[in-house]
């Protein structure tokens, strides 16, 4: 995995913030940094990392200023086309999923994306799932749950796609409310811009819709894409 090195100004490009608020995040310890003279330096990958932290644990509020800096960048006629739901296939979506724990869960989601045939280093991969996990939780609460590798590596994958589970049993995920989780989503990108975008949106439609309370009573993999295209055009038009 290659490593870049950016100054503050290109840093807070890179992850869509003022250079302020970055300086500010990196005096206070919450992103690693380092300081030569008068300048702060970072690693991309973990400018990566923090901005996927950041999303998961921002209010509806936040995350819409999120999502519309992290799509400033797209045309608008791109932007007004643009949506998560087209990358979800059947072949990606269980609604009968067996796990019982934390552990049994991030198996069987990299196991369902592995059988796309959309994965290249599946070892790899199912790591860096692990690892996001035990640094950070990325279940959101209210029963949701939106899995990706720690470092982002786009060649991990063939192309960028979606995966969605729904156990059978709501599972304790680490959520910060406390609660269990019942869906999953993992984020398969295989550049990083549009991962974050692929993670702000998701935030978006949960915070935003009845999702989750839609998809507990889906049916078929094709039912579960159609209520998420049908939130997404709620929250985006």
């Amino acid at each position: 995995m290659s490593r870049e090195i950016y100054n503050l100004q290109k840093a807070a490009q890179h992850i869509h913030i003022e250079p302020n608020e970055l300086k500010h995040v990196a005096q206070r310890g919450e992103i690693e940094a380092e300081k030569r003279g008068d300048e702060f330096w970072f690693d991309h990958r973990d400018l990566d990392e923090w901005a996927q932290r950041h999303i998961l644990a921002s209010s509806r509020k936040q995350i819409d200023a999120h999502h519309d800096a992290l799509m400033s960048d797209m045309p608008k006629d791109a932007r007004e086309r643009w949506r998560i739901a087209k990358l979800f296939k059947p072949d990606t979506i269980d609604l009968e999923l067996a796990a019982k724990t934390k552990g049994g869960l991030i198996r069987d989601m990299a196991d369902l994306a592995i059988a796309s045939s959309l994965v290249y280093d599946e070892e790899g991969f199912y790591k860096e799932l692990v690892a996001r996990e035990e640094a950070a939780t990325t279940a959101i609460g209210c029963g949701a749950a939106f899995l990706h590798p720690r470092y982002h590596d786009p060649y991990f994958f063939e192309e960028t796609f979606l995966a969605y589970g729904r156990a059978k049993r709501d599972i304790f995920f680490g959520a910060p409310d406390g609660e269990t989780t019942r869906h999953f989503f993992l984020i398969c990108s295989t550049d990083h811009e549009r991962h974050l975008q692929i993670l702000s949106r998701l935030a978006l439609i949960a915070h935003g819709t009845n999702l989750l309370e839609r998809l507990d009573s889906a049916e078929s993999t094709e039912e579960a894409i159609e209520i998420i295209s049908e939130c997404e055009e709620e929250v985006c038009g």
